[in-house]
Order: structure tokens, then C-alpha cells, then sequence
């Protein structure tokens, strides 16, 4: 499987789930969280200063789901990494 053009394949990292005032805040109750962490799997051709491997946080909003061999990705534009960690 490989990105082309400005698109970048992501696997998003799972976090922990946080406690504020001993309530257990999951990723879909997070509201505070508007950046998601993931591993980048694949670059497409045109992305510059995004290489495979890297850890990037990326708008939750941005981009759309993707299953290949049973695993979920999630495919992005490099315009939504707003941080390479």
C-alpha cells in the first residue's frame, strides 16, 4: 500500500484514557483533544518534510478511514499534520 501525491497514510496511536474528576475520559468522550497522534505508514510523492515512521498529530477531523489486510488506517493530506513529534 503506498500514498501518492499530497495524501499521507497514518495508524493513529492509542492513548491511554485520561481521568478528569475521577471521570474515565475515552478518545470519543474527549472533546478538549482536538489533535490525534499517529505513526506514519506510507508518503505519497509530492509530501516534503513528512517521512515514513515519523510520529505526526493531525486534526481529528481531517482525512477519512481506511481498512487494508484488516487493519485501520486513516488517510490524510499533508496540509493536516499541524506537528511532527
Amino acid at each position: 500500500m503506498k500514498a501518492v501525491n499530497h495524501y499521507i497514510i497514518v495508524k493513529n496511536i492509542k492513548t491511554e484514557p485520561k481521568k478528569v474528576a475521577g471521570l474515565i475520559m475515552t478518545e470519543t468522550t474527549d472533546v478538549d483533544n482536538r489533535y490525534i497522534k499517529a505513526n506514519v505508514i506510507s508518503i505519497g510523492n509530492l509530501v516534503e518534510g513528512i517521512k515514513e515512521k515519523d510520529i505526526v498529530y493531525y486534526d481529528k477531523h481531517a482525512g477519512h478511514d481506511i481498512q487494508h489486510e484488516d487493519i485501520l488506517y486513516r488517510v490524510i493530506r499533508s496540509g493536516d499534520v499541524v506537528l511532527i513529534d
